[in-house]
């Protein structure tokens, strides 16, 4: 079973390599993250179906014209035993077992508390660590691929300082030899967002870190889309000799300018399926013609989806009073701030973003790469988890960092501790599981090891918070897509055959 799964996916295109890591600047200059309201009867009636098409009107715009065609690959039903269980909900099992059945979580418990078929493969996990499959929240993979050349780079469109119509999607090379990469550290769901030059950067995409074809074949289904948007200086220096925005007042009068006219698109549209549906239910025979519908504009259409609660809103801000001008920002036009990405002065109003419900994903030590950038401490992360209803993520931006998520979360939970902030494994595996699924949109389908959602698993070879640990087997879906031990499960992409020692990529990754 194992041979045929690889087999086939290495004639669909696997052969992954190291891919480069960006400098520090460079990575700043490609940014975002996530967040949605739930749907209500309201958003319903106002947001057009998806794709609906009225008996006497146009067809109304989709909510996903590019939907996920992804499939789980084949599994098996596997009991992994003995092992010490992070769940990512803030609970650790000591020689816990977890039970993967038709491609599901099916049982977690303690010992022999959870039972397996007989056909069930058994797997002694003694003295190892299994945890959720480890989530990015802010990844560039696909769209500043590896290799890393001119012709690859496509996750800014530098052309206005709004290019919320842009989808980072269709930027996506599914054979970037970085995804095999960071599968091999853990990672089995990704947020690939588009760069942080403009002051809408457009549609983030949420991938599952499979093989495939097609982005559409690594789409997460039914996740949510985000929308990146970015402050301070990034846009500044991209456009303040190109007309503007040049300061932080420009900034802040480019964003609200474009909410009032997203905030009149959508009521153009609203009004005129109120007033479609209501010549639709006339049944007079001199009604008149059908309402003319209004024209479409996907930049707009993207911003007013975050206005009705469909899209969420990932935002690259570094320092904390610019932080705190934006949620002011969202509340006088209605919407709601899911992230702060980088955001490297979040432990100083971590308060202000506990009350609002916003998530601070954050690197371990990156800073000091651009003044907006210097003043952060090593505890950033903790103080941002410390404060009560405090939702801290820990983030790559990087092409090397992704492939080492566990050990950057380290690294934030030593920090923690040299403060007095004591943080448990089983607290801080939420910072690159449960807490990005949850800012993403996707907590009900994966992000923790509970019974029911995607059986998406990492067994480690220790404690995954050591600077030794390794991910040895990663399983996405219950279907087993990278083995350590095993060759053929370790995958490369079809652009590295025939490369001398993947020298292009810089490595074999870990």
């Amino acid at each position: 079973m194992r041979q045929w799964r690889w087999t086939a996916a290495l004639a669909v295109l696997m052969i992954g390599a190291c891919s480069q890591q960006d400098s520090a600047e460079n990575a700043s200059d490609a940014e975002a993250a996530d967040e949605t309201p739930s749907e209500t009867a309201e958003t319903r009636t106002a947001q057009p179906d998806n794709g609906d098409m009225d008996s006497d009107g146009p067809t109304k715009p989709p909510l996903d014209p590019y939907p996920s065609t992804y499939e789980p690959y084949p599994g098996e039903t596997v009991l992994i035993t003995g092992a010490t269980v992070l769940t990512g909900a803030g609970e650790r099992i000591d020689n816990g077992s977890v039970l993967i059945q038709d491609g599901k979580i099916a049982a977690v418990g303690a010992g022999d508390a959870v039972t397996a078929p007989e056909d069930a493969t058994t797997i002694d996990a003694g003295g190892k660590w299994v945890t959720p499959g480890v989530i990015d929240i802010h990844s560039h993979l696909g769209d500043y691929p590896s290799p890393s050349t001119s012709s690859t780079s496509d996750g800014n469109e530098i052309v206005s300082p709004n290019t919320a119509h842009v989808w980072a999607e269709h930027s996506v090379w599914p054979q970037d030899a970085g995804f095999t990469r960071a599968l091999a550290g853990g990672i089995t769901s990704l947020q690939v967002l588009p760069g942080s030059a403009n002051l809408f950067g457009g549609r983030s995409t949420i991938l599952k870190n499979v093989p495939s074809r097609t982005v559409q074949g690594m789409k997460f289904p039914d996740a949510p889309y985000g929308l990146k948007m970015a402050c301070g200086e990034n846009p500044k220096r991209v456009y303040g000799e190109r007309g503007g925005p040049g300061t932080r007042m420009g900034n802040m009068a480019g964003y609200r300018s474009a909410w009032i006219e997203a905030e009149a698109y959508r009521k153009k549209w609203d009004d005129y399926w109120a007033d479609h549906n209501d010549w639709v239910d006339n049944d007079d025979d001199d009604k008149g013609d059908a309402p003319d519908a209004p024209a479409r504009d996907l930049k707009l259409e993207t911003l007013a989806g975050v206005l009705r609660g469909d899209i969420r809103v990932n935002m690259h801000c570094y320092r904390a009073d610019e932080m705190v001008q934006v949620l002011d920002m969202a509340e006088e036009f209605g919407y709601n701030v899911t992230t702060f990405h980088h955001a490297i002065e979040a432990y100083k109003i971590a308060d202000y973003l506990a009350e609002n419900e916003v998530c601070a994903a954050v690197w371990a030590d990156w800073w000091g790469f651009k003044l907006e950038a210097y003043d952060t401490v090593g505890e950033n992360a903790a103080l941002v988890h410390a404060q009560p209803g405090g939702c801290a993520i820990i983030h790559s931006d990087s092409a090397i960092g992704i492939q080492r998520l566990n050990q950057e979360a380290a690294k934030a939970m030593a920090d923690g501790r040299r403060i007095g902030v004591d943080i448990t494994p089983e607290v801080a595996i939420s910072w690159i599981t449960s807490n990005p699924a949850k800012a993403m949109g996707v907590l009900d389908q994966t992000g923790t090891l509970e019974a029911g959602k995607m059986a998406d698993v990492v067994v480690w070879n220790q404690n995954p918070f050591s600077v030794y640990a390794k991910a040895e087997k990663v399983y996405i879906d219950g279907a087993l897509m990278y083995d350590r031990s095993d060759p053929s499960l370790s995958p490369r992409m079809d652009f590295e055959i025939g490369q001398r020692d993947n020298a292009f990529t810089g490595g074999s990754g870990q």
